[in-house]
């Protein structure tokens, strides 16, 4: 089993060209562990790539979230072997199941779905996901400045004193920004699809 990503840009006539500002973050070296085919565009404003680890993937989509300009369908199932070395010929039930997903993205409230043979697995999964983007859609900067930095492994008082804050004041923002949230969503996503892997 893998995930693959579908990823549509969102309002491009308004915003421009973002395809290659992304490709360029998301492929950067050295490459993200469990990336199997890079990102690539596939057409127009979307781009693609395919994963066999589900952290690295909900890593991704937790990331695509944050910049808040893309549609996101991911895609869970098997994929015709051998694996070409270009992510746009890759073809297979989880390509499939991506297509669709991100084709309901575009009428989702949270702008990413989830398709995959095993349904059950797949609300579960779409269901994490859309309740960490509630909780990203409201962080403020400063609240994204703690978490990045609570992420990175700094106690509240090295962030305090980075920020020129008061360790009350770290854990204010942190609690505001959603921080103990999104980090137990990721870990549930991350084992719900480990778990579908292993059956």
């Amino acid at each position: 089993m893998v995930f693959v990503l579908t990823v549509d840009q969102r309002g491009s006539r308004i915003t421009g060209d973002l395809i290659p500002e992304l490709l360029n973050s998301l492929n950067r070296r050295p490459r993200r562990p469990g990336l199997i085919r890079k990102f690539e565009r596939t057409a127009g404003d979307e781009v693609q790539a395919v994963f066999d680890e589900a952290k690295a993937t909900i890593d991704v989509i937790v990331e695509l979230l944050r910049r808040d300009s893309w549609y996101v369908g991911l895609g869970i199932g098997e994929v015709a072997q051998p694996l070409p070395r270009s992510t746009r010929a890759g073809n297979g039930d989880a390509f499939v199941h991506a297509r669709e997903a991100v084709t309901r993205a575009k009428s989702s409230p949270h702008h990413v779905n989830v398709v995959g043979s095993d349904e059950q697995l797949a609300d579960r999964v779409e269901t994490v996901l859309w309740l960490m983007a509630s909780v990203l859609r409201r962080r403020s900067e400063r609240g994204w400045a703690v978490a990045d930095l609570l992420a990175e492994g700094l106690t509240r008082r090295e962030i305090g004193v980075k920020l020129g804050i008061s360790q009350s004041a770290v854990t204010q923002r942190a609690q505001a920004a959603g921080f103990a949230e999104e980090q137990r969503g990721r870990l549930l996503a991350t084992e719900l699809l480990d778990a579908g892997a292993a059956a």
